[in-house]
């Protein structure tokens, strides 16, 4: 019999840890090999970790909802024969700090009254909070840290760090509250409650509870401003209904809308890096990278940003197979957690569900996110060299939003109007 440690495996270059969500074998059960052992999330993507090799599960050493670093060890799987070759395993840079927080999370498993942190407005993953009650750190010293995470989110080693300079930091103290113990508690934290009895309540599922986390923090931070345009994309309806059977055809793909929206952005955002930025505090960050998000509804209507990477260089074939590959792959729930990361830009096509145009939230820490609008035929007017006269044309709305605190109105407004100006000059004899 030999022994191998099943490790978090590498899901990206921007992705140090995931969340435990639900083990599918317990110990005693067999596994094959390449056969799903749990599922774990990340930001926004669910994915399995499958078993290397076949062999019993014989410990399993993070729970549901813990939160795993990659290339931690998070079971073993007895097999038979000779020994295994375990991953290499990945050094701690601070083996003291590592056994600390293995320490506090076996102490924090056995404690009968934790503290409570559902009160914060602030997201405290579960290995933070369970360091926390173990240091015995209130909910206010708690949130008085200063988090170096992605959106000022306290990770392990913020906590750490904090906890070891603790003695020469001046204490938070928690006022306690004027009310005596036997105050009920917040209505926030209780359950809500049906007035007549047919109502239904239901808990948010994990993806949706962090959605609503980013909208909100969105827009706290960012000051949301909005410029829209009108947009004749009679020669693109034409065009595409004119090439779309000989593209299927001849490439394997579907030819939508969406692939020519992206590319006439992508070539918009070059000719105007001032939207390629992010903000980080009082810092503006010029992405040298063009990667596009787009914003895409899950069949139980929660929504992903898949990100199409390196985005102005890919011709419109390209475009098209990168669009459909991670469409395809976010119904299916096959996304990947370094699909959704590194986007520069993002564009929502609020057109889908019949939206004429909309006022999209931007993407933390982007700076701005386009909307599509649905594309409907309209009587126009149409200047030609004898004179104006009405005709039928095929139009759309451009809803841009965009952070204000960085981007001025010209620059907003200039943007959109450039993406505008490469769909209207669209030239129908254009070869696929």
């Amino acid at each position: 019999m030999a022994k191998f440690e099943l490790k978090l495996p590498k899901m990206g270059e921007s992705v140090a840890e995931a969340t435990v969500t639900n083990w599918l074998k317990k110990v005693g059960d067999k596994i094959e090999m390449d056969e799903a052992v749990l599922e774990i999330a990340t930001d926004k993507v669910d994915s399995e970790v499958p078993s290397e090799v076949a062999g019993t599960l014989v410990e399993i050493l993070f729970n549901t909802d813990d939160v795993v670093q990659v290339g931690q060890t998070i079971a073993i799987i007895e097999t038979e024969g000779g020994p295994v070759a375990a991953t290499p395993e990945v050094k701690a840079e601070a083996p003291v700090a590592v056994a600390e927080v293995a320490k506090a999370v076996e102490v924090a498993k056995e404690t009968v009254a934790p503290a409570d942190f559902s009160t914060s407005d602030k997201f405290f993953s579960p290995l933070v909070k369970n360091i926390a009650k173990e240091e015995g750190i209130s909910l206010a010293e708690l949130e008085s840290i200063a988090g170096s995470g992605k959106d000022g989110r306290v990770n392990k080693e913020d906590l750490l760090n904090y906890i070891k300079n603790r003695g020469s930091q001046p204490a938070v103290v928690a006022i306690p509250a004027a009310a005596p113990k036997t105050t009920p508690a917040p209505v926030a934290q209780a359950v809500p409650i049906s007035v007549n009895g047919g109502d239904e309540i239901v808990e948010m599922d994990r993806m949706r509870k962090l959605i609503s986390g980013y909208m909100v923090a969105s827009v706290q931070t960012s000051a949301h401003v909005q410029s829209f345009i009108e947009v004749d994309v009679t020669n693109i309806v034409k065009w595409r209904d004119k090439v779309k059977n000989a593209f299927e055809k001849r490439e394997g793909e579907k030819l939508t809308f969406t692939p020519i929206f992206m590319e006439a952005v992508a070539k918009a955002l070059k000719d105007f890096p001032g939207m390629n930025i992010s903000v980080d505090g009082e810092f503006i960050i010029k992405r040298k990278n063009i990667n596009l998000g787009m914003a895409a509804a899950l069949p139980n209507g929660n929504l992903i940003v898949p990100v199409i990477k390196n985005a102005d260089q890919l011709n419109l074939v390209g475009m098209a197979k990168a669009v459909n590959d991670l469409g395809n792959r976010a119904k299916a729930g096959k996304l990947k957690p370094d699909d959704t990361q590194g986007g520069t830009y993002t564009v929502t096509n609020v057109g889908t569900f019949g939206s004429v145009f909309g006022t999209p939230i931007i993407n933390q820490p982007q700076v701005g996110i386009l909307a599509l609008g649905a594309i409907r035929k309209v009587p126009a007017v149409i200047e030609t060299p004898e004179g104006d006269f009405i005709g039928i044309r095929q139009k759309m709305f451009l809803s841009h939003s965009y952070d204000h605190r960085v981007v001025d109105g010209a620059l907003g407004g200039s943007f959109v109007k450039r993406v505008a100006e490469y769909l209207e000059a669209w030239d129908i004899n254009r070869d696929i």
